[in-house]
C-alpha cells in the first residue's frame, strides 16, 4: 500500500473486476513498542508510509472514477490517539490522517463523494496484543464502517466512551498531560 505503482494496480484490477470502486476504506496501520528515542529511522518512515501515505495514495487512486460518477466514499480508520497523543509516532501519524481527511472533506464538500472517519480506542487486535483490560473485538469497527457507507458522517469515535477522553484532552490538556506521562 504504500508503492505508488501497486496502488494505481490495485485500483485498475478492482475496476476491472467490478466496474467501479464505491466505498474505499483506508484501514491499514502499525505501530511501534520502542520509545521514540530507540525506533530507527526506517521504522519511522515505514510507520508513517503505512499510516498516512497509503491513505493518501489509495484515496487518491479511486478518486478520479468517484468524481467522474459523482458518487463515492472514503472511510478512513484513524484512531482516538489522533486527538489524544499518546505515541509519537503512531499519534502523529493519526493526527496526520484526521488532518488528511477532514480537509478532503472540506475540499469535496459540493460534490457527492462523503468522506469520513473512524476513531477507535483500544480495540483487540495484534496491535494491542499483551495489553490488560477488556477491549472490543474488531466487529464494533467493522460496524462503523458499514453504517458510514450507508449514513456518512464526519467522525465517529469508539466505544462512546473515549469520548469523554477526547473531551478532557482539549478542556483540560494539563490533566490528560498527568495522567498519560511515563511513570518514573
Amino acid at each position: 500500500m504504500t508503492d505508488p505503482r501497486q496502488v494505481v494496480r490495485l485500483v485498475e484490477q478492482a475496476t476491472a473486476a467490478y466496474g467501479r470502486v464505491d466505498v474505499l476504506v483506508n484501514n491499514a496501520g502499525v505501530g511501534s513498542r520502542l520509545a521514540f528515542f530507540k525506533t530507527a529511522p526506517e521504522e519511522v518512515a515505514h510507520i508513517l508510509e503505512v499510516n498516512l501515505l497509503a491513505a493518501m495514495l489509495a484515496t487518491r487512486a479511486v478518486l478520479p472514477g468517484m468524481l467522474e460518477r459523482r458518487q463515492g466514499a472514503i472511510i478512513s480508520v484513524a484512531s482516538v490517539a489522533g486527538h489524544i497523543a499518546v505515541d509519537p509516532i503512531y499519534s502523529a501519524t493519526k493526527f496526520g490522517l484526521r488532518g488528511f481527511c477532514l480537509a478532503l472533506r472540506r475540499e469535496l464538500l459540493h460534490s457527492d463523494i462523503s468522506v469520513s472517519l473512524v476513531s477507535p480506542g483500544f480495540i483487540a487486535t495484534q496491535l494491542t496484543a499483551g495489553r490488560r483490560g477488556q477491549m472490543p473485538g474488531p466487529e464494533i469497527v467493522a460496524r462503523a464502517i458499514a453504517q458510514l457507507a450507508l449514513r456518512p458522517r464526519r467522525e465517529v469515535v469508539i466505544p462512546l466512551r473515549y469520548r469523554l477522553a477526547i473531551w478532557a484532552e482539549h478542556a483540560l490538556p494539563w490533566l490528560s498531560d498527568r495522567a498519560l506521562a511515563p511513570r518514573r
